[in-house]
């Protein structure tokens, strides 16, 4: 094989994956506005996958305990095992409970981030950027306001749209990389060329 050669095969399997980055994107940034459009199932789809995880961890840990060796070992461990399926189960079987308890998580985060954010950005002032800084934690401290005066119905739509907004924001970085990296195959088949 020539170095011409191999630099085409290169560049080819570049440009397929940068096509298939820009696909995933495309894909991930539609389920985002598919969750910001059905808040509530797809908040129901992150409690049960939740739950699925800790009956997983709870089998795992279970699993443990029978190879511990000791019966000290062993018992702590079964007990945590059997705690963690028990509560997997429970998040399983009360989806809505399961989707408040994530919001009340996400207010006290939003409220406790904020404030700090702020202090932070106080004690950076002269610093450049600081600004950005204070209105980042405003912004955070005025999400978990919201979301307290808009308890219990927050806790249907939020997680949802939260997870929505990630997506979009994902599948649009992801297609950006894959169109940067189309550009630069682009460029390189032209330097190739010439």
């Amino acid at each position: 094989m020539n170095e011409q050669s191999v630099l085409g095969e290169i560049t080819d399997s570049l440009k397929a994956n940068a096509t298939m980055l820009m696909i995933l994107g495309i894909v991930t940034s539609i389920l985002g506005v598919l969750a910001m459009m059905a808040p509530m199932f797809s908040g129901g789809v992150v409690a049960t996958m939740i739950a699925i995880f800790l009956i997983a961890a709870g089998i795992a840990r279970l699993v443990f305990a029978f190879q511990a060796g000791s019966f000290g070992k062993g018992l702590v461990a079964f007990l945590l095992g059997a705690l963690t399926i028990i509560v997997g189960i429970w998040m399983m079987t009360r989806p809505l409970l399961t989707l408040l308890s994530l919001t009340l998580i996400l207010m006290i985060y939003f409220l406790v981030d904020g404030i700090m954010e702020i202090v932070a950005a106080f004690k950076a002032k002269p610093l450049e950027g600081w600004g950005w800084m204070l209105f980042g934690g405003i912004v955070s401290v005025i999400l978990g306001i919201i979301v307290w005066r808009n308890l219990p119905e927050a806790a249907l739509w939020l997680v949802g749209v939260l997870v929505g907004i990630k997506l979009i924001f994902a599948g649009a970085a992801m297609t950006a990389i894959g169109m940067t990296g189309r550009r630069a195959m682009k460029k390189v088949q032209k330097a190739a060329t010439a």
